[in-house]
């Protein structure tokens, strides 16, 4: 994968990279440049989510990974989260009440 394409700094938004997508297997990706990982603190292995604002927006983000006590299994907080999500709108509509 190429370097850096285009790194610039924009006083009013920071620092701009631009970075060419290539091919990565069946999938397309994206290297992040040194300087951009370490403003993330994200290293080989870590997850980044990308998240659209309410401007439209999509920025780039450290995962955080929460420690679960020892008591719960994952799989039975996702069921939970599954199920929260799907009745969410019963959910709301208790909540005002």
């Amino acid at each position: 994968m190429n370097g850096v394409v285009n790194m610039q700094n924009d006083k009013e938004q920071g620092f701009r990279y631009s970075r060419k997508i290539a091919r990565m297997g069946n999938s397309l990706g994206v290297s992040l440049p040194k300087k951009l990982t370490e403003k993330l603190k994200v290293s080989q292995g870590d997850e980044v989510e990308f998240v659209e604002n309410e401007r439209g927006e999509i920025v780039l983000q450290k995962v955080h990974q929460v420690k679960l006590p020892d008591h719960v299994r994952p799989e039975v907080l996702e069921a939970f989260f599954d199920v929260f999500q799907e009745d969410r709108g019963i959910l709301d509509d208790l909540k005002d009440r």
